[in-house]
């Protein structure tokens, strides 16, 4: 017999379990199917942010970077410890039992908004129907007016460097490595790359980061990117660009990687290799093909502006749909298309998305780079502001890093915000606002911000537009 329902989701992570959550919220019949098993085989709403991405990994990168700043900074703070230790299975538990609890707070959520949490496989079959597949095998047919498709995104596996769990691993591999690799290999200098490398660069191990681009970080501003690069190199971490795998193989308890770098032909032998070179949507056993639903050419599910595909009543969010692929993002989606559903007018405002690398220093932007701006046909002007000459910084002994703001000369609008610094990731909050509201340089100059804080370097960088910070160094004017 078929269980009627007004929205099915199919996916319960960060795309999928806001929208069934708001979906209810707003008096609809809601259920939300997920097929996640953690290694033991536990079933977990939450996807891979929650259990294999952005908070097991913030996790180790809080713990990797105390154990940093015990080593190298407590001495500062005439803080003396003796020899720094840590126990890598203490911090691979807590950064489990964060994630765990973090997951079970959805089900809890769903449990207080009335949301049918169901742990399994969905199957589109058409019309409506969904066919669930429990993890015991046991099948149910269900029918919903709506239907949600929200099933994330997987990483890419490169053929010539594919993955066997052991050696060569993906992501979530990387975060679950019981020792500290003496030599670690990551192909990727994106985020991923970049904060896994950090993460086992600061608990000893030597770590090389293969980039096929020439570029580093290409979607950030190049002076901050530039910058950011100096301070990871400083830290020890070891980044090759314009470094192009060849491939790569295990031989005995090693992985040899093969690359091509100026020309010239080069090798490495790493104890573990972490691929880390993007992520592809996830449609598995979705069915979404085989009932019409239009595909692209990259295989994201093809929508409109209300998240509609080409078959009535089934709509797509997060991942598999593209763009900026990132929880926050997701999150909204997931919001949004549920109250449109429920009759409410809400869009997503693509133009002012945050996103952060969680190295130390932090790097943050929204909006447009100077070079992108410029690429765009704005005439720019540019102002920066440097936490070397925070106050707040200094004492935290954590003063590096610059906030970069791109305006537009004509209007006075900010264009965007990119900065390397402490808490760079709390920070760009203020700056997704004033992109969200079309601020001008002028507003925010006129805005007062508490003393010391790490935010004054914002606002320094804002004055700094028009020639008048009064803790930096204006640029001459012309």
């Amino acid at each position: 017999m078929s269980e009627n329902y007004d929205v099915i989701v199919i996916g319960g992570g960060p795309a999928g379990y806001p929208a069934a959550i708001r979906a209810a919220q707003l008096g609809l019949k809601t259920v939300c199917i997920d097929a996640w098993l953690n290694k033991d085989q536990s079933p977990a709403f939450g996807g891979t942010c929650l259990n294999a991405g952005c908070i097991p990994s913030k996790a180790l990168l809080e713990s990797s970077e105390l154990v940093h700043r015990a080593q190298h900074e407590f001495e500062k703070h005439g803080i003396s410890t003796g020899e720094v230790a840590f126990d890598l299975a203490k911090m691979q538990a807590r950064k489990t039992k964060i994630s765990r609890d973090l997951t079970g707070g959805i089900k809890a959520l769903f449990q207080a908004n009335k949301v049918t949490g169901l742990f399994g496989f969905g199957k589109l079959l058409g019309d409506g129907k969904v066919e669930f597949k429990g993890h015991d095998g046991k099948t149910q047919e269900l029918v919903g007016k709506h239907v949600i498709i929200a099933t994330g995104s997987a990483p890419v596996n490169l053929k010539i460097a594919a993955f066997d769990n052991d050696k060569i691993v993906d992501s979530w591999g990387a975060l679950d490595f019981t020792e500290v690799p003496k030599r670690l290999g990551v192909i990727g200098a994106g985020v991923i790359g970049t904060e896994l490398g950090s993460v086992w660069a600061r608990l000893g191990a030597k770590t090389v980061i293969i980039e096929a681009l020439p570029t580093f970080l290409p979607m950030v501003d190049q002076a901050i990117a530039k910058e950011t690069l100096k301070h990871l190199t400083k830290q020890g971490l070891d980044i090759r660009l314009g470094a192009k795998v060849a491939g790569a193989k295990v031989e005995g308890d090693a992985v040899v990687v093969e690359y091509e770098q100026g020309g010239e032909k080069k090798t490495e032998t790493f104890d573990k290799l972490v691929v880390a070179v993007g992520r592809k949507p996830y449609t598995d056993g979705v069915n979404a093909k085989e009932i019409g639903v239009a595909f692209d050419e990259r295989g994201f599910v093809k929508v409109d502006g209300h998240y509609k595909t080409n078959v009535s009543g089934v709509y797509a969010i997060g991942d598999v749909i593209g763009g900026a692929m990132l929880a926050h993002k997701a999150i909204e989606e997931g919001v949004a298309l549920a109250e449109q559903i429920a009759g409410h007018h809400t869009q997503v405002n693509y133009n002012a998305i945050p996103s952060v690398i969680y190295t130390a220093p932090e790097v943050s932007w929204v909006g447009l780079s100077e070079e992108a701006a410029k690429a765009a046909g704005f005439e720019v002007k540019t102002g920066t502001g440097s936490f070397v000459s925070s106050g707040r910084a200094k004492a935290m002994e954590q003063a590096a890093g610059t906030v970069k703001v791109i305006a537009d000369v004509k209007t006075d609008r900010i264009l965007g915000v990119h900065m390397v610094g402490p808490f760079a990731s709390e920070l760009i909050a203020e700056s997704v606002l004033a992109l969200e509201y079309s601020a001008t340089v002028e507003d925010l100059a006129l805005t007062m911000h508490g003393h010391p804080t790490l935010a004054e370097t914002f606002h320094d960088a804002i004055l700094s537009v028009d020639g008048r910070a009064i803790h930096g160094i204006n640029k001459p004017r012309k």
